[in-house]
């Protein structure tokens, strides 16, 4: 799946994705700090990849975890610094969230620290029932 927007494009081709890249943003980010380079291919490799690109340059990245019948945790989400502004996270969210192969899903998941703003624009909201929730979290797990 290709969508254009003026100078932007977003691909869901994991053929194009510049894995050095992607790892060298995540290798930087709060959440994936400690994340390596097999552990960033082998997500990629097992997730629904959107790749945001101006030119051929990969400048965003989102990936969904997913069994595209009834659950998606969407995790990895950035834009580059230099080419935020532009409504390219809102953009990238809306692609995901009307992906066709992600329609009808009982439940959507994410976490975030910083962007609640950006995720509360497409229904995201925090756990209705928290009570029924549990967790196996990595003891550096953001």
């Amino acid at each position: 799946m290709k969508l254009r927007k003026r100078d932007y494009e977003i691909d869901t081709d994991k053929r194009r994705l510049d894995i050095a890249g992607i790892h060298r943003f995540l290798s930087e980010s709060y959440w994936a700090k400690n994340r390596t380079l097999e552990q960033t291919l082998t997500a990629i490799e097992n997730s629904l990849c959107f790749g945001v690109y101006c030119g051929r340059e990969q400048v965003g990245f989102a990936r969904v975890i997913t069994d595209k019948a009834t659950f998606a945790y969407i995790g990895d989400v950035f834009i580059l610094d230099e080419h935020r502004g532009k409504g390219l996270s809102k953009w990238l969210m809306e692609v995901i969230v009307t992906q066709p192969d992600l329609q009808n899903l009982r439940r959507w998941l994410l976490a975030t620290r910083d962007a609640h703003g950006l995720y509360k624009q497409y229904d995201f909201d925090e756990l209705r029932f928290p009570e029924r929730w549990m967790e196996r979290a990595a003891a550096d797990a953001y």
